[in-house]
């Protein structure tokens, strides 16, 4: 099997370098529209990887074809893949608004062609097995789910302005992940958010500090809360409370919370530093996944259209936050 990697930034190489590692493929294709970018990158990968000088050679090269370029280039890139007819994994968002994205997804159900969308946490293996044992009912009816997402240090100030705000960059992942948890509708969003880190969120309109409640159709709650600085590490944890069980992932010894019971927890020095190490799991899984979808072994987990979920919350989460009060959410029909 040939898997090809559009864009070899950061988190191109990192996928690069998991999908070489993979014993089901035997090579990694690499393009990047940085002259002499994609080939230095396939030399410090190892023998599995080669370069490429075009995205058309990578789409004829590749069985399929991973997409991590900048995030206004996914449209096209996407539908190129669908006319080859090259399943793709697509790093989140894949299309920067709402319209966009909901005639995107529409033309990529009409291909029949599988598109996984790269949120990461669905592929986790503590989140996936937190899913299966929600689906098995082994947690019963649930009550509460709580979600916490810490960045170690701020990103970029110059990258705020184009980050789409802290609902639709950072809290996103978990306007995926919870309601995929639940299995249920949101009814409802009330977001609300500060600025204490620094003065830099508020001049790009952002916040740093936010909290968000989604009330379900069945009744059940969650609360996401997400900040810009954690001082201890990077740090994120979902806790799901039911009536049979009361299960979290995200709590090991790198987990960065000091507890101030005599037995408890405390931070080590150890604390994971970013998402690339707390999810290194994740993302490893991830490539054999899509790898199995490519090779039609096992359903997409991660498809297009729920992606359209995530940024409907998340806008109406924008939405709460500017008029501090709830946001009703209307039930879409799929026809």
């Amino acid at each position: 099997m040939r898997i090809g990697v559009a864009g070899v930034g950061r988190i191109g190489t990192m996928h690069a370098g998991n999908l070489a590692s993979l014993d089901a493929v035997d090579e990694v294709v690499l393009f990047d529209p940085v002259p002499g970018r994609a080939a230095a990158v396939a030399a410090q990968t190892g023998a599995k990887a080669t370069a490429v000088d075009d995205l058309d050679a990578l789409l004829q090269a590749g069985d399929g074809v991973l997409i991590a370029t900048p995030t206004p280039t996914h449209p096209e890139t996407i539908r190129r893949a669908l006319s080859a007819g090259k399943p793709a994994l697509c790093e989140k968002p894949i299309a920067s608004d709402y319209a966009e994205m909901s005639a995107l997804v529409d033309d990529i159900e009409a291909s029949g062609v599988e598109v996984l969308v790269g949120f990461q946490r669905r592929f986790d293996p503590a989140v996936a097995e937190l899913h299966r044992r929600i689906r098995a009912d082994e947690v019963g009816k649930l009550y509460l789910v709580r979600s916490t997402g810490n960045d170690a240090e701020p990103p970029d100030f110059g990258y705020l302005p184009a980050s789409g705000g802290i609902f639709r960059d950072l809290l996103i992942h978990d306007l995926d992940a919870v309601p995929w948890l639940v299995g249920e509708p949101v009814v409802e969003v009330y977001a609300s958010g500060s600025v204490l880190v620094d003065q830099a969120f508020a001049d790009a309109d952002d916040v740093d500090n936010a909290v968000v409640m989604l009330k379900f159709a069945g009744g059940a709650h969650a609360v996401l809360v997400g900040g810009r600085h954690d001082p201890l590490g990077y740090d994120h944890r979902i806790e799901v409370l039911g009536s049979k069980d009361s299960l979290a992932v995200g709590v090991d010894s790198r987990t960065p919370l000091t507890s101030l019971e005599p037995d408890g927890p405390k931070a080590g020095p150890d604390a994971y530093p970013g998402f690339p190490e707390r999810f290194h799991r994740a993302y490893l899984n991830e490539m054999a996944v899509f790898v199995d979808v490519v090779a039609g072994r096992t359903q997409n987990p991660s498809p297009a259209r729920d992606s359209l979920t995530s940024l409907r919350l998340a806008l109406a989460c924008d939405e709460s936050r500017r008029s501090g009060v709830p946001v009703k959410i209307e039930q879409e029909v799929v026809v």
